[in-house]
């Protein structure tokens, strides 16, 4: 006989998910691995000799970069002889605020804070990234895609993502060719619902530098770098060159991030032994270490690792908090599916979602999953309003707010005749208006007519090849009416210039504003203090278009 429960359960979705028991010899561990480093550090003429147990002449080529130029000197003695469990205990106390806490735990080594973070529960965590995230205020990032790369779905998507709430908007391609459209969609849609969002294009580096510097884009962060010397060497990188590809987006005024997550050496094959924890802690030391303001981590593409190993999602906790200890930017993943389970997805978000952190999704799918060219996220546009009444069941700030249908629909049909209207103007293949009547109520690429693909092709070939910059976005715009979304456009390209988005976890209100951990400092010191929604955000979290009037019964 078997059991019926047991029947009833084997078909529940979260047993269709993968699980494995520990492995440490190959990584297979989220944290606290058998052969991770015990902290160590020796300074000797202002320079380290040694590190976690290494000595400088056995260091490879991470822990030399680490050395060299990711950790804060002054305090490192002092803070790897105290006590670990002590450290703990002051980063998750609310009365030690973030201004005493960032100058020891950047002292630390990546063997003394996976040490620090070993002794602590998800929740202590979470209390711990409330208080150290870098800017004060939460905020959100979106995916905007689709299987067709169709340029007039993109820009839709992306206006109705920018009034929805979104601050920073990505996208990718299908056809590689098809990126300085895809580039181009996006940041004129987001501009068209809300001044001020930030867009990027995620193709490979030379391409995606080449649309910065040409102002199609605003931002990147999909410089990887890893944490095993193995796996740099297979990409052709090192840290030197991560950190030069950093210095050329800085110098031309583009906001950017570096990408790493736990899991992704094991997924490689060359972890050498150390939990998934370890070596993402020297990928953010990379990061610290190359100037860049930033990093979007939460494993990311290899998410499915650690979730199928004991502590996992906590190791993914953990990794976001580690980037916000060394005083960067998080973007904090949420992004790639991973699980048949709304249950265990669901819970998976709340880590984030509950403390808050600079970008609360590296990658919230603002279409629906089949059209999300970054192989399907953890939260789609079908979740919207369930995101809506958690933010008002539990007080919290995802960075969302609710729509109305009116709304979107006019927003969405406004941003795709203002592309119809560039593509015109530029003598791109013409956006005719079924293609504009389809994307104004599209859910997605499903509703949408086929583009002729080669004509594109072509057309993208030769508006590059004579210089197509983002001015002359502005200058069609203008010309063809819509001066609102030319002014946000040519904002864009301004801030460029003025370079204040360059600042840790910049973004910008709707007036060009910039909002960074510079003049939004994160001063949580308790109950009562930090961020707290305010009383006109509270109004617009409250008022989703479902609830019951009582004055109008």
């Amino acid at each position: 006989m078997k059991s019926k429960r047991f029947e009833v359960l084997a078909k529940r979705p979260v047993n269709q998910d993968g699980f494995v028991k520990e492995w440490p010899e190959v990584g297979m561990m989220a944290m606290n691995g058998p052969n991770d480093p015990k902290p160590s550090i020796k300074i000797e003429n202002g320079r380290i000799v040694e590190m976690d147990g290494r000595k400088r002449a056995d260091f490879d080529m991470i822990e030399t970069f680490i050395a060299n130029y990711a950790i804060n000197l002054e305090n490192a003695e002092k803070v790897c002889g105290m006590d670990s469990r002590k450290l703990a205990f002051m980063l998750c106390d609310p009365c030690v605020k973030r201004e005493e806490i960032i100058p020891l735990t950047t002292s630390m080594t990546p063997g003394k804070i996976c040490e620090v973070l070993g002794y602590m529960n998800v929740v202590e965590m979470m209390m711990t990234l409330q208080k150290v995230r870098a800017r004060k205020t939460p905020s959100n990032q979106c995916h905007v895609t689709n299987v067709k790369d169709n340029p007039v779905q993109i820009a839709a998507d992306a206006a109705e993502a920018a009034i929805r709430g979104f601050d920073e908007q990505e996208t990718t391609v299908g056809i590689a060719r098809y990126a300085p459209f895809n580039a181009m969609s996006i940041l004129i849609g987001s501009q068209t619902g809300r001044p001020g969002v930030l867009t990027q294009c995620a193709v490979e580096e030379a391409t995606e530098l080449e649309l910065g510097m040409k102002g199609f884009t605003a931002y990147a962060e999909t410089v990887s770098v890893y944490g095993t010397e193995p796996v740099f060497v297979d990409g052709d990188d090192t840290p030197w060159s991560k950190a030069f590809l950093a210095s050329c987006y800085a110098s031309r005024g583009l906001k950017m991030r570096f990408t790493s997550g736990t899991g992704s050496e094991v997924q490689m094959g060359y972890a050498e032994g150390k939990s998934m924890l370890y070596l993402e802690a020297r990928c953010v030391y990379v990061t610290k270490g190359a100037g860049v303001q930033g990093l979007q981590n939460g494993s990311i593409s290899c998410i499915g690792v650690p979730a199928a190993v004991p502590s996992g999602i906590r190791a993914v906790l953990a990794e976001n908090l580690i980037t916000c200890l060394l005083d960067l930017e998080v973007a904090s993943g949420n992004d790639q599916t991973f699980s048949h389970s709304d249950m265990r997805r669901t819970a998976r978000l709340m880590m984030q979602l509950l403390p808050g952190t600079d970008f609360i999704c590296s990658g919230f799918s603002a279409v629906p999953n089949y059209d999300n060219m970054f192989a399907g996220s953890n939260v789609d546009a079908e979740d919207f309003d369930d995101i809506n009444v958690i933010q008002r069941d539990l007080m919290v700030d995802a960075g969302l707010k609710p729509v109305s249908e009116n709304q979107v629909v006019a927003i969405r049909n406004k941003a795709a005749k203002a592309l119809q209207a560039v593509f015109k103007e530029l003598g791109l293949p013409a956006i005719t208006d079924g293609e504009v009547e389809a994307a104004t109520y599209a859910h997605g690429s499903k509703d949408m007519p086929d583009r002729d693909v080669v004509a594109d092709l072509k057309a993208i070939s030769e508006m590059m090849s004579r210089g197509t910059t983002g001015i002359d976005f502005v200058k069609a715009l203008a010309k063809n009416g819509f001066t609102d979304v030319a002014a946000a456009v040519l904002g864009m390209l301004k801030a460029r210039v003025a370079g204040d988005y360059l600042h840790t976890s910049a973004i910008f209100t709707k007036d060009f504003k910039c909002i960074s951990a510079v003049n939004d400092v994160n001063d949580y010191a308790g109950p009562g203090t930090g961020y707290r929604i305010s009383k006109e955000r509270w109004e617009v979290i409250k008022d989703i278009p479902n609830a019951i009037d009582p004055q109008t019964i």
